[in-house]
């Protein structure tokens, strides 16, 4: 029986894309940096592809999660920058990306459909300042029993120890706990070679099959992930995505 879920935030409680473009956009006007692309969808393509792989190298432990952010900026500017400097940079960065934070709107719906049934945490390879006070402005900080982040626990998802240290706080077995999240290998495969019930949300369409995947349930909205929970979901649920 599944007991608690723990969440993923960016991009699945949170419309972190959504907010990055538009604060990305406001930002390179403000910096005048719009006139360097032929557009600011190229401008905003290059933000997100470097932002990527910085992301990657953090999450496989190779530099702080301070430093990517220093490196995202630098790597952009194709600049020589101080810590300070590239600080500063993405201060002014994120003040813009703050003013367009949003949940999707089928989180409160299913936050409140599961309040009394299951117990709910949020795992996150982010780090505990930048997602704690997210959390708090965006006003559900108070769902979550714990709420973890790779840059203090010093392992990131897809690694099961990741996972493994939310159920700890949970103080539940791996098979007692759902695991949400947006990313098909590091949410989806990772969660469930881990050995909890994996529930990936694909709301644009990306994917086909969630065969090859390596066992996460496929939905196309949150909206589905209480009847999921409350079938017999170590084996399934039908689901009305794709």
């Amino acid at each position: 029986m599944i007991k608690a879920v723990v969440w993923d935030v960016d991009d699945t409680l949170f419309d972190y894309t959504g907010a990055d473009r538009a604060g990305m956009r406001l930002h390179l006007a403000a910096e005048g940096l719009l006139e360097e692309y032929d557009g600011v969808e190229q401008a905003i393509a290059r933000w997100r592809a470097i932002t990527d792989a910085q992301w990657a190298r953090f999450s496989a432990g190779e530099v702080s999660f301070e430093e990517q952010r220093r490196d995202r900026v630098r790597v952009f500017l194709g600049a020589e920058l101080t810590d300070a400097e590239a600080d500063a940079w993405f201060e002014r960065y994120i003040a813009h990306y703050e003013t367009a934070w949003a949940l999707f709107p089928d989180v409160l719906p299913v936050l409140d459909a599961l309040a009394a049934s299951h117990r709910h945490a949020v795992l996150s390879n982010s780090s505990i300042h930048v997602q704690d006070r997210k959390l708090r402005v965006l006003g559900v900080h108070d769902r979550f029993e714990a709420i973890l982040c790779a840059a203090e626990l010093g392992v990131s998802k897809p690694e099961a120890g990741a996972f493994h240290a939310a159920c700890a706080a949970l103080e539940l077995a791996p098979h007692q706990v759902a695991y949400v999240g947006d990313h098909p290998e590091i949410d989806g495969r990772g969660a469930a070679q881990a050995g909890l019930l994996s529930v990936w949300i694909d709301r644009a369409g990306v994917y086909t099959s969630a065969d090859a995947l390596g066992g996460p349930h496929r939905i196309g909205s949150l909206s589905e992930l209480p009847a999921l929970l409350g079938a017999d979901t170590r084996f399934g649920a039908p689901s009305t995505f794709g």
